[in-house]
């Protein structure tokens, strides 16, 4: 008889409480967004209010809120994204504006919402697009479809919206001529500092910083933080890589490359020199220069990664079908009960609903609370402003702005923050066009929100996400095949010049990549409920195993660089007179 023990399906993971609402630190770059919002919302709106137009901001608030995406891109990268969401949010606005003009029954206007909803959380995951994702081009969708519409004037609101968001990409552009390479200097150095970081701990164990037998927790803890570092590296190469080709970049990637090191092998790394770099690429001068490896030899590999490029969108689309089926359920459920309450805005409970879904239940119910928490503050908050907005609408669109700036100011601190910001003013929007009362939407907005976060939380628990485990199956697949093509290389007798030195760099950053994919697939799949039992031990010992190997390719490396050094030193005295 087999002593293994059955895979039984884990039991729900504890749901946290206090965590959940635990004050972070502001984003490096939240001073972008905020700003950026202000300056692409205000010239329309000011141009509205001096036309005695206010009923019209929501058309033009849909093309000025594109301005909060994108600011951790590069600009050529940037350019792109932003011109595609621009064209996202007008084509949801259009099918929304469509659906409104068609029909007023509210059970239809629903379900339309909650497929854009699922469509627009598909697309926004699997493009990658970074915060805000879905929830902004969910709210204009969800909002415009319970505003009478007429056919003829779609097209007057739809032109609207394109050029006030012709506008935000401008906005979104303005920093490029006076810092062009801004956001690559800035993913660098916050790689830099992670791996600074990371090297200056007490690492028990090796040299390369692998945990040797002792307390779970200390190995827990440690596994953690080289996961936080190693995810910072891997995102400042994909900044890099959207980046285009340039001296600078190049630059920039030989610093990365040391931070590559550090992490690898954090003893043998000074953690104040990375800072020093990390200091040295505020601003706008020379991106400084370490003299420790050849200038050739530091990239190499480099140019098979970008030939690589990132799988279709249809292959990123596919493992995202759980959570598009739960942000449809959940948003039209949500929608439909807050129908069935008698609510007059059922859209504020579908787009409650959209804000919850996550990678996994457990983040799920995390977003679900802060949500919750966010918006009973911000109704009293805006029960306190609108005394000031009632006096003139000229206060009503400069408190809009000031929430504005405070909601992204405040969010990267933690979503619940900035929801005190939101939540007045998205209630603040709904007098653009008359005076409400005040009491009845601050009722309808708490119950909305409730509804939307129970019925929500519910979807997120009934359809589960059994392809969590696969994917984790795989993930650990694949990363065992990229340390075994590493070690392949290592086990040569002798260290090898170019091409097969690029052989090794290249398998190295895959096995990079791969390490931080399983790690973030093996979060996710920890969130999920009701799943066969998750290989956390072999997790650990792969992900030990592959930073072993990153640790030995990082020293050969070294001394593939320091025998470049010598051949070039003896290549310039056989020369010398």
């Amino acid at each position: 008889m087999s002593s293994a023990t059955p895979r039984r399906p884990r039991p729900p993971a504890r749901l946290p409480l206090a965590g959940a609402l635990r004050l972070g630190r502001p984003s490096d770059i939240w001073f972008k967004p905020a700003l950026s919002v202000v300056a692409a919302v205000a010239p329309p709106n000011l141009t509205l209010l001096a036309l005695d137009r206010l009923d019209l901001a929501m058309y033009t608030m849909a093309g000025s809120l594109c301005a909060l995406y994108a600011h951790n891109r590069p600009y050529a990268a940037r350019a792109r994204a932003l011109a595609w969401v621009v064209l996202g949010m007008t084509g949801g606005l259009a099918v929304a504006l469509l659906a409104a003009s068609l029909t007023a029954n509210a059970v239809v206007l629903v379900t339309v919402g909650a497929l854009l909803a699922a469509v627009q959380k598909a697309l926004c995951d699997a493009s990658r697009v970074g915060p805000p994702g879905n929830i902004v081009l969910t709210f204009i969708s969800s909002a415009t479809l319970f505003v009478p519409q007429t056919p003829g004037q779609i097209p007057g609101h739809l032109a609207l919206a394109l050029a006030a968001g012709v506008w935000a990409w401008l906005i979104g552009m303005a920093p490029g001529p006076v810092r062009p390479h801004g956001p690559e200097r800035r993913a660098t150095a916050q790689a830099l500092n992670a791996a600074a970081a990371y090297a200056a701990a007490d690492h028990p164990g090796d040299s390369a910083g692998t945990p040797v037998a002792g307390s779970a927790g200390v190995q827990d803890g440690h596994a953690r933080a080289r996961a936080a570092a190693a995810a910072a590296v891997h995102s400042a190469w994909q900044t890099l890589l959207w980046a285009r080709d340039s001296e600078p970049r190049r630059a920039l990637q030989r610093l990365l490359v040391r931070a590559e090191v550090a992490l690898a092998a954090p003893a043998d790394s000074d953690p104040e020199r990375l800072r020093a770099w990390a200091r040295q690429l505020r601003g706008t001068g020379t991106v400084p220069r370490p003299d420790d490896l050849v200038d050739d030899d530091e990239l190499l590999g480099l140019d098979a990664t970008l030939a690589v490029g990132q799988p279709p969108l249809w292959r990123r689309l596919g493992p995202l079908a759980p959570l598009a089926v739960r942000t449809a359920l959940g948003c039209a459920l949500a929608g439909y009960v807050a129908l069935a309450l008698g609510i007059g805005r059922p859209y504020w409970a579908l787009v409650t609903a959209a804000s919850l879904y996550q990678a996994n239940v457990t983040l799920t119910w995390s977003r679900g609370l802060q949500r919750v928490v966010g918006n009973l503050v911000g109704v009293l908050a805006y029960a306190a402003l609108v005394p000031l907005t009632h006096l003139h609408q000229a206060a009503l669109v400069l408190v809009c702005l000031a929430l504005n700036f405070g909601a992204e100011a405040l969010i990267s601190r933690n979503y619940w923050l900035g929801s005190v910001c939101v939540t007045p003013m998205a209630l603040l929007i709904t007098e653009f066009a008359r005076h409400q009362d005040a009491g009845e939407l601050i009722t309808e907005r708490v119950v909305d929100t409730l509804v939307g976060a129970l019925v929500g939380f519910a979807a997120a628990v009934a359809v589960t996400n059994r392809r969590a485990g696969d994917r984790l199956g795989q993930a650990l697949t694949a990363a065992e095949r990229a340390r075994e093509d590493v070690a392949l290389l290592l086990a040569e007798s002798q260290p090898q010049p170019r091409p097969a030195s690029d052989a090794l760099e290249s398998a190295r950053r895959s096995l990079a990549a791969a390490l931080v994919h399983l790690r973030t697939t093996a979060d996710a799949a920890a969130g999920e409920w009701w799943q066969r039992a998750l290989p956390e031990e072999r997790v650990m010992a792969v992900e030990q195993a592959g930073h072993r190997t990153l640790a030995a390719t990082a020293r050969r490396q070294k001394l593939l660089a320091r025998t470049a050094v010598r051949h070039t030193s003896t290549e310039a005295e056989a020369t010398r007179p």
